[in-house]
């Protein structure tokens, strides 16, 4: 397992990677595949489209959560191909961060000129959250 700081650095450099050579424009999927590859570049471990259950009643369901990047089972990176982050989009995160028990998330939006990342923590307890949010202008697209 990589240092976590260190790792979240790693998936936002791949992230930028991308953003730079494709642009804003394209569909979720095809940025969250181009990521993949990056990472796999990168020989950064992931899991794409990871299913998480929900843990009901001593049985897991399947209710449909999919998780876009689950990175060395340590960060959960969820795209988006929107102009904005909405507070939706934070509530989704959150939702899979606590349904898999993993405090660090990568909120990336790559449909925009600019390359929006918002990174949520939860403390050990899940009832506190931090975020950040960084924006860097991508020149040339």
């Amino acid at each position: 397992m990589t240092d976590v700081n260190n790792l979240t650095g790693l998936i936002i450099g791949c992230a930028i990677e991308v953003h730079k050579n494709l642009g804003p424009g394209l569909l979720e999927s095809t940025y969250e595949q181009c990521l993949a590859r990056e990472l796999d570049l990168s020989s950064i471990p992931f899991k794409i489209q990871h299913r998480l259950p929900v843990e009901y009643k001593g049985i897991q369901l399947d209710c449909g959560y999919r998780i876009d990047l689950l990175i060395d089972n340590q960060v959960i990176v969820e795209l988006k191909a929107v102009e904005s982050i909405k507070p939706i989009h934070k509530a989704q995160l959150l939702t899979y961060m606590k349904l898999a028990q993993i405090p660090i998330g990568l909120l990336i939006i790559l449909m925009c000129r600019f390359y929006v990342m918002e990174s949520i923590g939860l403390s050990c307890n899940s009832s506190s959250v931090f975020s950040g949010i960084s924006v860097v202008e991508m020149n040339g697209r």
